[in-house]
């Protein structure tokens, strides 16, 4: 007999596991649980706004955290710790999607909490590198409205269903998305718009103090 002690259940989040599986089938791609800790799941990107509807109708999650985007593509630009001075390091191409994995450049996610007992979910799908649309989860969420503006923003990922999908932060004729990796964040001529209109955010924050 092996010394070794047994990994502690989670019989909380193993049953969150079983009802999304139960109501998603194959649309639940894949699982990643820190018994007593935390959970991740991967949805089909069809089943992204079903995703939501489980977690809050079947599973109690009455909270919405948040939902973003992530662009798991690696800067060509090189990252904000290298030295400028010195020459560009060899640098890792390979895209690596992080928990639960997945099969595009991006993602969207979203991270809802049950608060009677105490349990998180981050839920994630993919966006088609071919046309980056999910559907929206106003109809599941009303505060996920801002979250994908900004996600559109910043992204370019549109969301179906959104009634208003304009800019929040970046006037509206501003060319590009620079939360994307391939954004050239390092020209002048953006830095300076961005910059700008940093200042005039917090200058607005700071007269609402």
């Amino acid at each position: 007999m092996s010394d070794t002690p047994a990994l502690p259940g989670d019989a909380l989040r193993e049953g969150v596991i079983a009802t999304l599986r139960a109501e998603l089938g194959d649309a639940l791609l894949d699982v990643v649980l820190k018994p007593n800790d935390d959970l991740w799941v991967r949805v089909r990107t069809d089943a992204w706004r079903q995703a939501g509807m489980v977690l809050r109708d079947h599973l109690g999650c009455d909270y919405f955290c948040f939902l973003s985007a992530i662009d798991w593509m690696p800067s060509p630009f090189g990252r904000s710790e290298d030295d400028p001075s010195a020459p560009a390091p060899e640098r890792d191409t390979e895209i690596k999607q992080g928990y639960a994995g997945g099969d595009t450049r991006m993602q969207v996610f979203a991270r809802v909490t049950n608060i009677a007992k105490h349990f998180g979910v981050t839920v994630k799908a993919d966006v088609p590198d071919d046309s980056a649309v999910v559907d929206s989860w106003i109809p599941v969420f009303a505060g996920a409205n801002w979250h994908e503006r900004e996600a559109h923003e910043m992204f370019g990922i549109g969301f179906n269903g959104h009634p208003d999908l304009r800019n929040m932060y970046l006037p509206t004729d501003f060319e590009g998305h620079p939360l994307r990796k391939d954004f050239p964040l390092r020209s002048e001529e953006h830095t300076s718009e961005l910059q700008s209109h940093h200042d005039l955010v917090c200058r607005l924050l700071l007269e609402k103090k």
